[in-house]
């Protein structure tokens, strides 16, 4: 239970800071991939997620042992690149360019009741629900 109210208390705190940097705002997504009207906010954003996500992860994870709330870090160790990994990381492109927002964002945004943010979550669920269905060995 502490650690689901932790989890949640953490993606509060990860929403509000996508809603200070703009990034709920669809029309900065798009900015940055528009190279006729380049907006470089989202790049920021981003080198500080990977700059504050990969201090703690140098710095944690020779430390412990196993997570505080799991049985191991889960850590992909594939380093295949296929077909399947290139066509999917082309929908997840193309899904993002043309509705201007990805994954964290889109939920953040659905506290607006935004038709575009509803229309997008909805769409990540029903894919995420194919991928499941297709995956199946």
């Amino acid at each position: 239970m502490i650690g689901n109210l932790r989890a949640f208390n953490a993606g509060i705190i990860f929403a509000i800071g996508l809603g200070i940097a703009g990034m709920t705002r669809p029309e900065n997504v798009i900015g940055f991939l528009d190279v006729t009207d380049w907006r470089p906010a989202l790049m920021f954003v981003m080198v500080g997620a990977i700059a504050v996500y990969s201090s703690f992860f140098w710095l944690v994870l020779p430390r412990l042992a196993k997570p505080t709330h799991g049985d191991k870090f889960q850590i992909p160790t594939s380093t295949v690149v296929d077909g399947k990994l290139i066509i999917g990381a082309v929908i997840f492109g193309a899904g993002w360019g043309i509705g201007g927002y990805c994954p964290g964002p889109a939920l953040a945004s659905l506290a607006t009741l935004s038709t575009d943010a509803l229309t997008v979550v909805a769409s990540m669920l029903i894919g995420m629900k194919c991928q499941a269905m297709f995956s199946k060995k």
